[in-house]
This record gives C-alpha cells, structure tokens and sequence, in this order.
C-alpha cells in the first residue's frame, strides 16, 4: 500500500452504521422541546438488487445536481422537533401540519429550495412517479375546500414577489392601478427539480405546528407534477422558505443512515426561534461562514447555503484542486453548498477524478471491479475480499475556513454494494458535462456524506456548525 500519513483502519462490518442517539442541542431551561411522530411509506416495491438501488441514487444525484447548477426559478426562543425519516430515493422526510382544522402530510426537507409546496385537490396528478415505496395512486395530497383558513395569494400581494420578484406586478394586468382593488390571483408557479418538477398556484395558508401556529404562510398548492412523489419543505436562504417564514435563528439536523430507508427509525429536526442574550454558540461544534454568492448569475443560487472550502485530503495529502472549484469566482459560478436533496456528493469531473485518482493511487494494491463500476454508476469500486475482516483506507477530511474540519466516517464515501466484498466510492460526477451545466457551484456536498454528523444552520450568525455524532 502507499504511504498514508493518516490511514483510516475499520473493520470491514463497521461500513455497515449501527446507530444509537444521543442529546444534540443544549439550551435554557425556558426553552419548549417539541417531537412530532411521522410514520414512513409502507414498502411496495423495494430495490431487490443493491447495484440497483446505488445506480439509482447516483443517478438521481447526477441529475439532481445538474438542477442545482442551472437552476429555473419561478431573549427567549423556542424549539420546535420534527422527525426526519429516510426514503429509499434519497430524501430525508418531515411531517407538517396546514389547514383549519389541520391536515398533516409528508414532506421531504431541501435545503436546496425555498419554496414549500404539497400535492393539491382530489385532481392532483402525478406522472412518472413509480418510485420504490411510492404508489402514485395514493399520494396524500391537500384539500383546500376542508380548510377553512385556506386563501389563494392575489396579485397585489407583496407576498407574490417572493417567488416571482417585483416584475410580477407587471404581470396584474386585471387589477385596478387606482383603487388597489384586485382580483387576479399570483401567478401559477413551475418548478423543476433534478428528477422532476411540479406546478400549482400559490395559497396563504395557517401552517401548526406543536405549541406554535404560523398564519399567512405562503405555500404552493401543486396541481400536477413529475417525478416528484412527495411534498417539499424548502429550507433554502429565500424569504418564501420555512425558515425565513418562521423567523428562526437557526435549524439543526442529526441525519440517520441510509441503511434505515422506509424504516420507522428518525432523529430530530430542531426550528429554534426568537433571540437570547448568548452568542449562540453551541458546545462542541465547529463553525464556517455562510457565504453570499452576490455575482451568481441565476437569482436561484441566491438560495443556496455556501460554505468556504479551502482544501481537500485523501490521507493525509492534499488534492490538487484549482482555486476557481473551491470559491464561486466574478461569474458567480464555483464554490460548495450544502444539500438536503443530493444523495451523493457531487464534484466537478476536473476536481472528481483528482479525488479518485488519489484514492486510486493509495488503494492500489486493491483490484478494481469493472463490472459494479458499470452497473452502479460509481467509481471506484474495490475488491476487498482478500482483506474481509479489515479495511485500512484513506481518510478523507474536508478543510474549511476558519479552520474547521470535516473528517468523514469511512461509511460516508464508500460504500459496501450489498452482500458482496465490493465497495464503492459515493462520491459522483457528470461523465458527460451537458450544455449549459458547466456553470455554478463546483461541489454539492450531499445528505449522504452528511450521515453520522450534527449541523447547525445558524442564520442569525450566518454559519454552519457541526460535529461528528452517532444519530439516532
């Protein structure tokens, strides 16, 4: 094997996470601590090859990232817990409440979007939607006649603005300019996602949640989508996400593994709102500075959580990566995000086969595995049989600004492909970059590589904070 300064030895059974959960947020003793229940999809139709299931979600990753990168757009505090569950097509999903009397359904948390929509009326259709564990004839959708707090969003309304700019108000063409009177609804909206998209119009609804109701909530009532089987609850920096919405200073998520997909096992999403006299600082985390991509040249990057990556190393040593990958340079275009909706982190094929390569060069006296390479859309992939009862890899450590660092668990970049003795690197990239996709961020570190850690989005300071922590 090649020299490793910091070499990563694990037995080969811990690949596969066992997790336990432990106490993940630490506040006054006046804070209100709420967990709501959600239940997952029953199965349907489980991936029954492992090969199967990877090829899907590093395609979905693909393509996901693909959206990302040429996005359309259209004193005291409290907390507030929801459960997180993860699906078999890689989200992590969250059970809200909206309506009077409430009406609960399920959405899949991205820190990609802002927007929070759900699927609409007894007509909502949903094509293109037979996902494992998804029946598209069953969707639970939202019934705006049952609700009687349930309002469409005029024109007129500065609420309006929020998905469609100020331009919109161009567009009342059937509103009195004099009298302000006004009777157009705001436009219908359209949004596409990696693997799908969705279309609807716009409602000001009452969102519930345990102990805290939020009126006037902006949410998307979709009449038709693709691709897409569940509701979304935008996370993202625009003023039409739930945070924003809400008002929170922070969120904070402790991501479960993947191994538990459609199973009932959950952490907790944490909404902290209001102030207080501290510095918010939460003991044993790490901290690096949001970013503001102010040069992007898609109004949607705006919406993106940017963290400053510095450097990357493979044991020990540092990638070669140009500096234009790593900070979103005049154009907008570069730099790293964090997202909820990616599975595997994706980077850009420059930057991804320096990574590769290294790992490559490390593990060469593994054999590679052609056959799962092409089958699994992931590369590499190893041969480990000869070494069943250990694994000596590399580790991999993401530097950021401010000195903090990301020393992934080895079970979140590569990964066993079922029963077999081979794993796989789940880190992706576009083989083919397709017109127009050369553009913005460089890296998207996904929810998979998140797995196993706690972070804290904290707005009011404008940071991520994490740390390394067995989730429940």
């Amino acid at each position: 094997m090649a020299n490793s300064p910091s070499p990563y030895l694990l037995p080969l059974f811990s690949l596969v996470l066992t997790l336990t959960y432990s106490s993940i947020h630490t506040r006054s003793a006046t804070a209100a601590a709420i967990t709501v229940s959600l239940s997952p999809p029953l199965p349907i139709t489980p991936y029954t090859n492992p090969r199967e299931r990877l090829s899907h979600l590093a395609s979905s990753s693909i393509t996901r990232a693909r959206h990302l990168k040429t996005p359309h757009k259209n004193s005291s505090f409290s907390l507030t817990k929801i459960l997180l569950f993860p699906h078999s097509y890689g989200g992590y999903s969250i059970s809200l409440s909206f309506g009077t009397p409430p009406q609960t359904l399920p959405f899949l948390m991205d820190t990609g979007s802002s927007l929070v929509w759900f699927p609409c009326t007894r007509r909502y259709i949903c094509t293109k939607c037979n996902f494992p564990n998804v029946n598209p004839a069953n969707i639970s959708t939202y019934i705006p006649k049952l609700s009687s707090s349930a309002k469409v969003l005029g024109c007129k309304n500065p609420k309006c603005q929020w998905v469609f700019g100020g331009d919109v108000q161009s567009q009342c063409w059937d509103c009195d300019q004099k009298s302000g009177n006004c009777t157009q609804i705001c436009p219908p909206y359209g949004i596409q996602y990696g693997f799908g998209s969705t279309s609807g119009i716009l409602l000001s609804e009452t969102l519930n949640l345990p102990e805290k109701t939020v009126k006037d909530f902006v949410v998307g009532c979709s009449l038709m989508s693709t691709s897409q089987p569940s509701s979304i609850a935008g996370f993202g920096r625009g003023p039409e996400s739930l945070p924003a919405q809400m008002g929170l200073k922070s969120f904070s998520y402790c991501l479960v593994s993947q191994q538990f997909d459609d199973d009932p096992v959950s952490s907790d999403l944490v909404l902290v709102s209001g102030s207080d006299s501290g510095d918010g600082h939460t003991e044993g985390l790490s901290y690096t500075p949001f970013l503001n991509n102010k040069l992007a040249p898609n109004s949607a990057y705006k919406d993106y959580y940017y963290i400053n990556l510095r450097k990357i190393t493979v044991g020990g040593k540092q990638v070669k990566v140009p500096y234009g990958f790593l900070f979103p340079g005049s154009d907008g275009n570069g730099g790293t995000i964090v997202d909820s909706g990616t599975t595997f982190t994706f980077m850009e094929k420059k930057l991804f086969e320096a990574v590769a390569q290294e790992f490559e060069k490390q593990l060469a006296h593994y054999s590679r595995d052609a056959d799962v390479e092409n089958q699994s859309g992931l590369r590499p992939c190893f041969n480990v049989t000869a070494q069943k009862n250990s694994l000596l890899f590399p580790e991999l450590i993401l530097h950021f600004k401010g000195g903090s660092e990301m020393s992934l668990p080895l079970a979140n970049y590569f990964s066993l492909v079922g029963d077999s003795n081979v794993v796989c690197m789940t880190i992706v990239t576009d083989a083919v970059v397709a017109p127009g996709t050369a553009g913005g961020p460089s890296i998207i570190l996904g929810n998979f590589q998140q797995q196993d850690f706690y972070l804290e989005y904290d707005l009011k300071n404008e940071r991520l904070g994490f740390r390394k922590q067995v989730c429940k």
